[in-house]
C-alpha cells in the first residue's frame, strides 16, 4: 500500500492535521514529520540534518508492507524556526526541540519520537515502524 502523505505549513497546520487525525484509524502508522522548509535559491532544506534524514525516512516509510501515513508539517524559514515563540515549540502536544523530528502519532498523542541527530538512523525508524 502506498504511503500517504499531507503536507501543512505554520498556517495550514491545524486543518491538515485534522484530516490526519480523522483518516489516522485506517492507517497501521500515523508518523508526523517535522522539517524545515526549502530555500527556494537552491531548493533544498536550509536545515543539514533534513536533507540527510528526509530520504531515509520516505525510503523506509515507503517500503512498509502496512498502511502508513505521513504529516509533513513545514516549520518555516531559518528565522522563522529560531523564534523560541514558534508555534511548533509551544504547542504541548509536539514541544519540539529541533527538527527534522519524526513523530509516532497513535491513539491521539506522540507515542515516539526521533529528533534531529537521530531521525535519519534507519534502525531507529524500524523500531518506531515497529510500534517498539
Amino acid at each position: 500500500m502506498p504511503m500517504k502523505t499531507l503536507d501543512a505549513t505554520v498556517s495550514t497546520f491545524e486543518g491538515v492535521f485534522e484530516k490526519f487525525r480523522s483518516e489516522a484509524a485506517n492507517n497501521k502508522a500515523n508518523f508526523i514529520l517535522f522539517l524545515a522548509d526549502k530555500d527556494p535559491s537552491t531548493n533544498l532544506s536550509w536545515c543539514p540534518d533534513c536533507v540527510r534524514a528526509e530520504p531515509v525516512i520516505y525510503k523506509k516509510l515507503e517500503a512498509s508492507p502496512d498502511n502508513v501515513a505521513l504529516l509533513r508539517a513545514y516549520v518555516g524559514d531559518r528565522p522563522t524556526w529560531r523564534n523560541p515563540l514558534h508555534p511548533f515549540r509551544s504547542d504541548s502536544r509536539f514541544s519540539l526541540k529541533g527538527v527534522p523530528t519524526l513523530i509516532l502519532w497513535e491513539d491521539g498523542v506522540v507515542k515516539a519520537r526521533l529528533e534531529d541527530h537521530e531521525a535519519h538512523v534507519e534502525s531507529k525508524i524500524d523500531a518506531l515502524l515497529s510500534g517498539k
